[in-house]
């Protein structure tokens, strides 16, 4: 067994769920904003994750994961306390600059929530009045609003059905606390790209400092496949080592969805395969079972 055991899953919904992993100089040396690229297996596809929160005390750290293609769907199903990840490479990215600015506005939609979760810690433990702007589909899916909560001086839910907190988008939840706070010095959003886009667009008209996380296709993480090329304010920039944080007002939002919409036939294509794949040994296992002596 290698040193990255899991030893803590949580399931927020069928298909959101967190792993704790063990890895003492990794959880020592995570800051905020940063990620890790992970492989379940030895010819298994490297992903990148950010790293949603850290414990040096205990020497973890933990990863909050949406399964929507293979790999992300093969975790869900194979990883579980006491077994390990192949490999597990981090931190890397720009830490996310925990500025002096006396009032924040954090936001997340979504699998957002989690890695905008240390950033709302830190700014909190520099002094800042923090306000907590979550996003979600339902209240069925809502997780971590506790942990924010201790962190945040106020905090905004949002859901898009109204089961919980205010109805509407987390715009809205933006809105208002800028209504209420028109001092709000930074606001840092991370989310799906639309997501992100759409708070950059509503904290325009203000001037109001918006930093976004980008998480396009990665490969090796060193800025050398050049698969997480982005435009930002019109140069090209890597994710990987300029990033993943960068100034909302300047991302080219619609370059960088057409290159996440890029892979989507191949994603899919490597999905149905692992499906048939899965449903084939589940086949196999039943038959061999169904005539074996009792």
């Amino acid at each position: 067994m290698n040193n990255y055991e899991i030893i803590r899953r949580e399931d927020f919904s069928d298909v959101t769920y967190l792993l704790e992993v063990r890895h003492s100089l990794m959880a020592k040396a995570a800051k905020p904003g940063q990620f890790v690229i992970v492989m379940l297996s030895e010819q298994g596809e490297r992903i990148p994750l950010t790293i949603a929160d850290f414990d040096r005390e205990q020497g973890t750290i933990t990863l909050v994961i949406q399964a929507v293609g293979k790999t992300t769907r093969q975790m869900q199903q194979e990883c579980q306390v006491g077994t390990s990840l192949y490999a597990l490479v981090g931190p890397m990215g720009i830490p996310s600059p925990i500025s002096h600015a006396k009032k924040v506005l954090c936001v997340g939609g979504g699998l957002g929530v989690a890695p905008v979760f240390p950033q709302a810690r830190g700014f909190k433990e520099k002094g800042a009045y923090v306000i907590g702007v979550l996003g979600f589909r339902n209240k069925n899916l809502v997780f971590w609003d506790e942990k924010f909560r201790a962190c945040c001086d106020e905090l905004i839910i949002c859901t898009d059905d109204g089961s919980v907190g205010i109805q509407g988008r987390v715009t809205d939840g933006i809105l208002r606390a800028i209504e209420k706070h028109p001092d709000i010095d930074e606001v840092v959003a991370i989310g799906p790209p639309i997501m992100m886009q759409s708070c950059a667009e509503a904290t325009r008209p203000f001037k109001i400092k918006t930093m976004v996380s980008l998480n396009p296709v990665m490969v090796d993480g060193t800025g050398m496949c050049g698969g997480c090329r982005v435009k930002i304010g019109g140069q090209v920039k890597f994710a990987c080592v300029d990033g993943p944080d960068f100034d909302g007002h300047l991302v080219d939002f619609d370059d960088l969805m057409v290159r996440l919409r890029r892979y989507t036939e191949l994603e899919r294509k490597a999905l149905d395969h692992w499906e048939k794949s899965c449903n084939l040994r589940k086949s196999i296992v039943s038959n061999t079972a169904a005539v074996l002596p009792a």
